[in-house]
This record gives C-alpha cells, sequence and structure tokens, in this order.
C-alpha cells in the first residue's frame, strides 16, 4: 500500500504547482525535498513519511513540467532563475519564512543553487547525490562534448528536434524499467570513478540512454527493480500523461545557466549535508572531492551499496540520517 499525502496546489511564479505536505505545521524550519529526472515528488514518498512521522514538517514539490505541476512551452522557463524561483514563490504560499532545501540528482544542482541566489530564504541544504562545484571554465555542454562524445545522453538532450523526448515518451514503461533498478555489482578490480561536470567515466558505454531504451528489453536485464509493480504504474501512468519534455528542458538550460551565473559567488554559507551514494555510477562519491573548499559548514555521509536512487534504494538510512542531522543542527 502506497502513502502519500493529499495533493495540493499554488500558484507560484507564474504556474500551477502540485504539491505534498506532512509534519506538523509548526515546526520550523521545514524539509523541502527536491526530485530529480525523471521523478517526481512521489520518489520522496518513503521520507515523507518517515519525517513526518518524527514531527519533522516536510514539502515535497512536482516541480515546474513534471507531474501534477504545468508544463510552460519555452525551454528558457526551466532555467536556473525559474526553478529556484519556484521553490521561494512556494515559501510564500506557505508563508514560510526559511527551509532547509534536500535535493536529489537534478534537485541537487537547484538546492545548492539556492543559497547563492535566495540566501534569506535558505536555513541549510542536503544534496543527495549531487555535489556543489564551482561556476565550470567553459560552456559544460561543450566539455560534455568533449569528452564523451555527441551520443552522450545530456549532449544529445540539446537536439532541438527533441528526438529523445520521442523516444521516451514511446517507451514509458520501458524507461522505467530500465532506469529503476539497483546497479549491477561492480567487479572487485574495477577502476575508479573520474567524474567530470557530474558524470563518472565508467559509466562512458551507458551514457547513450535514448538508445538504451529504444533496445532495452527487460527479459534480459539481471538488476533487480526497486520499485514495486505498483509503484512503477505510478511513473509510468504519470509520466505517459506528461511526456519527459518538460524535465529534459531543464538540461536544455545548462548553457544558459552557465552564462547567467558568470557573477554569482559560488560559497554556500549555510549549514550542508552531502549524502553520496556508493554505487551511483554517474553521480560517484568521488565527485564530491573537494567540496569543502565551498561549503565551510560541510558534513559528508556515505550510503554503502546504493546506486543513484538512494532515497528509493536505502529510504530508512536517508530517512534516519536526515532527521538525524536535522535535529542535530536545528534542534
Amino acid at each position: 500500500m502506497i502513502e502519500m499525502p493529499s495533493l495540493q496546489f499554488a500558484q507560484v511564479n507564474g504556474i500551477r504547482m502540485g504539491y505534498y505536505e506532512a509534519g506538523p505545521k509548526t515546526d520550523a524550519p521545514p524539509l523541502v525535498l527536491c526530485h530529480g529526472w525523471p521523478e517526481m515528488a512521489f520518489s520522496w514518498r518513503h521520507q515523507l513519511k518517515a519525517l513526518s512521522e518524527a514531527g519533522i514538517r516536510v514539502i515535497a514539490p512536482d516541480q515546474r513540467g513534471y507531474g501534477a505541476t504545468d508544463r510552460p512551452e519555452p525551454v528558457e522557463a526551466y532555467d536556473m532563475e525559474h526553478l529556484t524561483g519556484d521553490l521561494v514563490g512556494l515559501l510564500d504560499h506557505l508563508k514560510i519564512d526559511k527551509a532547509i532545501f534536500v535535493g536529489h540528482d537534478w534537485g541537487g544542482f537547484i538546492v545548492w543553487q539556492m543559497p547563492l541566489r535566495h540566501i534569506d530564504r535558505v536555513a541549510g541544504v542536503v544534496g543527495v547525490n549531487t555535489p556543489h562545484w564551482d561556476r565550470a571554465p567553459a560552456d559544460p555542454i561543450a566539455l560534455m562534448r568533449q569528452r564523451f562524445g555527441d551520443h552522450m545522453y545530456i549532449v544529445q538532450f540539446q537536439d532541438p528536434g527533441r528526438e529523445p523526448d520521442r523516444i521516451f515518451g514511446s517507451r514509458v514503461e520501458q524507461t522505467f524499467d530500465a532506469f529503476m533498478r539497483k546497479p549491477a555489482p561492480r567487479p572487485a578490480d574495477a577502476p575508479a570513478e573520474e567524474p567530470i561536470a557530474g558524470v563518472g567515466a565508467s559509466a562512458r558505454l551507458n551514457l547513450a540512454f535514448p538508445q538504451m531504451i529504444a533496445n532495452y528489453d527487460a527479459r534480459h536485464d539481471p538488476r533487480t527493480p526497486i520499485l514495486s509493480p505498483e509503484e512503477k504504474k505510478v511513473f509510468v501512468d504519470t509520466f505517459t500523461k506528461t511526456g519527459f519534455t518538460g524535465g529534459i528542458n531543464w538540461y536544455r538550460n545548462f548553457t544558459r545557466n552557465w552564462e547567467r551565473s558568470a557573477g554569482l559567488d559560488h560559497t554556500v554559507r549555510v549549514p550542508s549535508l552531502m549524502i553520496m551514494a556508493e554505487n551511483d555510477a554517474v553521480l560517484p562519491p568521488s565527485a564530491a572531492d573537494g567540496m569543502e573548499k565551498f561549503i565551510p559548514d560541510l558534513e559528508k555521509y556515505l550510503v554503502r551499496d546504493s546506486g543513484h536512487w538512494t532515497q528509493q534504494e536505502k529510504p530508512e538510512e536517508v530517512s534516519a540520517k536526515l532527521i538525524e542531522w536535522r535535529r542535530k543542527r536545528f534542534g
């Protein structure tokens, strides 16, 4: 039985946003849980339950382009100004002064930007798998193309013809069957990960995600699924309805975000926690090396034996760490 709080709506930053809320309204600062791609607030179902039962107020939005939230047409409507502005608008709607922002995958990029752009609304930040870096020395898309070639999925996502959107959108069940699994065991002699802008080198062969999905057959996949059939149905039904373009548009703003962040001080000046997953091929723990340089008040925590979907693969451990850190730092 899947437990989720009831869906609510807020007019924020020019869009209607769907969100879920649990826990006592009196608790401050609350946690705002920000999902990645291709996910939605439902990815935090375990944390919504565990944290609220621990007496912590917790809010999980379907972010711009996803789930129950609006999907504006223009690509630049998904840039970092809009994505962080949506979260400020959600706090305004809920009459919340400051929150702790928790982000996984793409949600991680956004929550690390919150204290750079809206410091007066941020009590703390938690990155799940996604580290915080300084601004890239050059256009990130150019760097990824140079390093990984034209088939690397983020480079492919720049395609104005939107071919990746069509591939995922016409194979929704295949997409979640393929993505939402525990990683295959890594051989003991496998080389260490070598991160660039969030992409581990050993994942190189599998980075052509659209083609991987187009050719995928679950019958030949030995990896363990992390979703029950009932949970997978929630993802499949939602993305069948919304398509994938809203989320992919976040990737289409990599260059714009890089250009527009030129004058931004990248130091994070709030209490921060970095939760890393031992076996995440795309965002390996080594990607978080050196974060201390930009985050003076940082704690790191490693979740062993977890792949990329950490809060769904190891829900009890992630929830327990969030509760422990929140109590230690904020009472």
